[in-house]
């Protein structure tokens, strides 16, 4: 029932710094956790960053080893948009970005199927 569109991607070179957004239509985000995946071409799915919701666990986040110190999740519910600062990024982190719900985090994939587009990240030279 949520739809969840990203955006924000593009190309970038090492050490530059990407804003993703994840803004949701025809529901809130509230009361729900939002997660961050990526994924590259050959590779699993991957959660960079998840963000609780106020009421689960104070609206705490969390992040991927991969990422960790470089990326902070964010959420503005005014706007029903969830951030995903990205600095200082590697080649590694070239990838289709997606977001998606959860009651707390970490969001399981698995409970979620209704994968927007995502938007593509390319840190390349």
């Amino acid at each position: 029932q949520v739809q969840l569109v990203e955006s924000g991607g593009g190309l970038v070179q090492p050490g530059r710094s990407l804003r993703l957004s994840c803004v949701a239509s025809g529901s809130t985000l509230d009361y729900y956790a939002i997660g961050w995946f990526r994924q590259a071409p050959g590779k699993e799915r991957e959660e960079v960053a998840c963000i609780n919701s106020r009421d689960g666990r104070d609206g705490s986040a969390s992040y991927a080893d991969s990422v960790k110190g470089r990326f902070t999740i964010s959420r503005d519910n005014v706007k029903s948009t969830v951030y995903l600062q990205m600095n200082s990024l590697k080649p590694e982190d070239t990838a289709v970005y997606y977001c998606a719900t959860d009651l707390i985090c970490p969001v399981l994939p698995e409970m979620f199927d209704d994968w927007g587009q995502g938007t593509q990240v390319t840190v390349s030279s």
